[in-house]
């Protein structure tokens, strides 16, 4: 689930649509949950193989760390990738703002978290960007990345939360008992299919 101070808007034809704030949106805000009404996709469906699903299901899912490829029910699955990302997934199953967001500014994402299967050239149009992502990384990158979530999760008392009663209780847990102790951090590099090393 998106939330809620977002819409869908053409960007254009080359870049498509994408998910833009109605309102600002701050750091340390939950930008996206795994909600329970999300389209799962087991690895051995028979839609992965079918010719009139496969491009749609490449398009506008991601890959968990089991596998499975997740379609958001609402506008969330248009978010495009920067690699200047305003928001980042984190090992909780949320993705939050990772800086402040002006109204009108597009929410975008780093997709290298996705566990796409093959390289993926960028349309970035914010320097610096990487050009291609690839499967590696997440592996090269998650240290950085997750300096990027700690200091977002700092703000996270700060700010409304209108996704929090959305998150999973697991989630939720983990979460505070992060913020409130500062111990057992859960790393974006949970996010990876298959576990590294």
């Amino acid at each position: 689930m998106i939330h809620p101070n977002t819409d869908l808007r053409f960007i254009n034809k080359k870049k498509g649509r994408g998910v833009f704030a109605t309102q600002p949106i701050s750091k340390g805000t939950l930008t996206y949950v795994k909600d329970d009404l999300e389209i799962v996709i087991p690895p051995d469906d028979e839609k992965l193989f079918d010719p009139r699903y496969k491009k749609l299901i490449d398009t506008y899912s991601y890959i968990d760390r089991d596998g499975k490829r997740i379609i958001s029910w609402d506008h969330a699955k248009y978010m495009n990738h920067c690699c200047q990302c305003n928001t980042m997934s984190t090992g909780y199953g949320f993705e939050i703002a990772i800086r402040d967001i002006a109204i009108d500014e597009e929410i975008t994402d780093e997709y290298s978290m996705f566990n796409f299967p093959s390289n993926m050239k960028l349309e970035c149009e914010k320097t610096p960007c990487r050009e291609v992502i690839s499967a590696g990384d997440l592996v090269l990158y998650h240290k950085q990345w997750d300096e990027l979530v700690k200091g977002a999760l700092s703000e996270y008392k700060m700010v409304d939360q209108p996704l929090e009663p959305f998150l999973c209780k697991d989630s939720y847990n983990q979460l505070h008992e992060y913020i409130r102790t500062g111990k057992n951090y859960i790393s974006v590099i949970e996010l990876a299919f298959p576990q590294p090393g």
